[in-house]
């Protein structure tokens, strides 16, 4: 899980311009759609066009609306559980984008077929794991952490394709979704072992 002093400091970092949405009449729910608009175009336009740099810088710039839209409900005194219920949906649409547009250029321009079958191994799984931790949720259960959450998900596919477009070779992004898809899979055991536990007297 991500150091929570790093989530700390950028929510300090983007605090003043979360305050400045909110006065220029900005809502979080319109931060949220436009972050998902930005992070499925960027990603769905340009990996599968072998931009791997610019689509990753895309990325991460919208993906950091997430951390605004948060902070503006914070401000604004709007936190509940629509807001929730958007913000985990939307993140789930960014996941597919990224995933997906990454499983294109692999069978695509990136002549890497391996890397585009583990991104779809990728995308399944990252799905699995919120899955599971909606249904134990719903049914009064709690199944929150694991080895490869969604932050550390996004980071290291990221991460990892960006270099690839500077010019990493191919095959390191190869390793990094096949490392992830382990963790990712590791992760739904955890969460699911952690659900039986709490069922037993």
């Amino acid at each position: 899980m991500l150091d929570r002093r790093a989530r700390g400091t950028t929510t300090a970092v983007f605090t003043p311009l979360a305050r400045a949405l909110l006065k220029a009449g900005v809502s979080p729910d319109a931060v949220t759609v436009v972050g998902t608009v930005g992070v499925s175009l960027g990603a769905l336009l340009l990996y599968p066009a072998g931009h791997l740099f610019a689509g990753t810088m895309v990325i991460t710039l919208f993906v950091f609306s997430d951390l605004v839209d948060g902070i503006m409900a914070r401000l604004a005194g709007t936190t509940g559980r629509w807001g929730s219920f958007l913000d985990s949906t939307l993140d789930r649409v960014q996941d597919a984008s990224v995933f997906l547009a990454l499983c294109w250029w692999g069978f695509g321009v990136g002549q890497e077929p391996l890397a585009g079958a583990l991104a779809a191994v990728c995308l399944a799984l990252g799905m699995l794991v919120s899955y599971v931790r909606a249904k134990a949720e719903s049914l009064g259960f709690t199944a929150a952490g694991g080895l490869a959450e969604r932050a550390e998900r996004l980071v290291l596919t990221l991460v990892v394709t960006g270099l690839v477009g500077l010019g990493l070779p191919a095959v390191a992004l190869t390793v990094a979704l096949g490392l992830l898809a382990a963790a990712s899979a590791v992760t739904v055991i955890q969460r699911i072992l952690s659900v039986r536990s709490q069922t037993r007297p």
